[in-house]
């Protein structure tokens, strides 16, 4: 114990030092190519690693907090990272299973990684009892790092609060603290193992049979080893394939979109990252949920009014999403609801009615404008956006280019098969 107590100790002088390094370089850079704040920036988190490329990427995921520059440039943070060397790997299980055989465990152990990202690095296994599974294995020193890198980051703000009192972002520090908070939880897979029971237990419910997610095997998993089971199928990102093996590739989606939604009202956290490679279409035909890593909650109060919004979008009532904007509690100033109505109008009639082929050819990139968009036209009326709503509605946008791909004539938000609202009293099943 006192031994890696000492290493970490010593792994987190290393990590300041070479913060430190990293930086200077960074400012050499500055005063000699003059960059934009904002690219500088970027590819210096990239090349701190880990920690800052998920600040990165919770920078280009929060339009509410930051500006329009650095949410869009750093849309290029890239999570994927070299593969480790399996003998890392055998390291961390070896040291997570202390006093277990692993060869009790795991009758094989594919030395070639199914994916690679900051934080973990994900192989494909066998146990001893036959089930095939994947294990997502923990990288040696993230957390270590990822402390001592937010705590410098923590420092660091304190800092420029107290020399510029009227800096920009009045609540820096808060923000990093919630930042940090997210953060922490991504790396216990014991609460994403939690996340993922509740997802299963919601369709267990629901005796919802279109869709599944990986079984967790308790036993087999701690916080740095998360042990599931194998999904076998095609990323929703294989378009193609998709085409090829589902007789109608917009009831995909809409499988998929009513699953999600029912999960919002139905569980106690819901997905927050589901792009096309956390979903899966399986060899069943069912629809595969993965990586719930990165989970938003809201409040019931908020809930309720995102619901009504979300209704009001899909019936293009704006003078109610208007209304339920501000039941949200996202602004204490007199707003005329008319006015914003018909912002938003203006805003969503080019979102919802755009020519299909027109969003086929354009970049990913898009909907973060479109995001942003609605942020700005919410910030004329003095309406700042909970983190966990632009969540909400940005995968709402992913839906909408998933369909776009799959069904390019498919109004997906007029479409009757979507039921964007549920019937069932989420009270009589979880607690939120």
């Amino acid at each position: 114990m006192k031994k890696n107590i000492l290493f970490d100790g010593l792994r987190s002088v290393a990590r300041i030092g070479e913060t430190a390094v990293v930086a200077a370089k960074a400012g050499i850079r500055y005063a000699t190519e003059k960059p934009s704040n904002a690219k500088l920036m970027r590819e210096t988190f990239e090349s701190l690693g880990s920690t800052y490329i998920k600040l990165g990427q919770f920078i280009a995921s929060t339009p509410s907090l930051f500006p329009r520059e650095y949410v869009e440039e750093f849309q290029g943070c890239l999570d994927q990272t070299p593969t480790l060397p399996f003998s890392y790997i055998q390291e961390v299980l070896a040291t997570e299973f202390a006093g277990r055989n692993l060869d009790e465990i795991f009758a094989s152990i594919d030395e070639t990684p199914l994916a690679s990202a900051s934080i973990a690095q994900v192989h494909a296994a066998k146990l001893t009892t036959g089930e095939n599974v994947v294990i997502k294995v923990q990288k040696p020193g993230v957390e270590t790092i990822l402390y001592t890198d937010l705590n410098v980051v923590h420092w660091a703000t304190k800092m420029l609060e107290k020399a510029i009192p009227k800096v920009k972002f009045a609540s820096l520090s808060e923000i990093v603290d919630e930042i940090k908070t997210r953060m922490v939880r991504e790396v216990d897979f014991i609460e994403e193992a939690q996340n993922l029971d509740d997802f299963v237990e919601y369709l267990e419910i629901t005796n919802n049979q279109a869709a599944t997610a990986p079984k967790v095997y308790h036993q087999f998993s701690t916080r740095r080893v998360l042990t599931m089971e194998r999904l076998y199928g095609v990323s929703l990102t294989d378009f193609e394939v998709v085409k090829k093996y589902a007789k109608d590739p917009s009831q995909v989606l809409i499988t998929a979109m009513n699953t999600w939604f029912g999960s919002l009202m139905l569980c106690k956290s819901f997905h927050a990252d589901l792009h096309a490679g956390n979903l899966m279409l399986l060899e069943d035909g069912r629809i595969g949920f993965i990586d719930f890593g990165i989970v938003g909650q809201l409040n019931p109060e908020v809930w309720t009014a995102c619901l009504a919004f979300m209704d009001a979008l899909q019936k293009t009532d704006y003078t109610a999403m208007a209304e339920n904007m501000l039941k949200m509690g996202m602004t204490h100033t007199k707003i005329d609801t008319h006015v914003l109505a018909r912002d938003l109008e203006r805003l969503f009639s080019g979102v919802l009615l755009a020519d299909p082929q027109e969003i086929l050819t354009s970049k990913p990139s898009d909907l973060n404008d479109i995001m942003l968009d609605m942020v700005a036209v919410g910030e004329r009326h003095g309406i700042k956006f909970p983190r966990d709503f632009a969540l909400l509605f940005k995968q709402m946008l992913y839906f909408d280019r998933f369909m776009r791909v799959l069904a390019p004539y498919t109004d997906i938000y007029a479409d009757q098969r979507l039921k964007m609202v549920q019937t069932i009293e989420p009270q009589s099943l979880f607690k939120h």
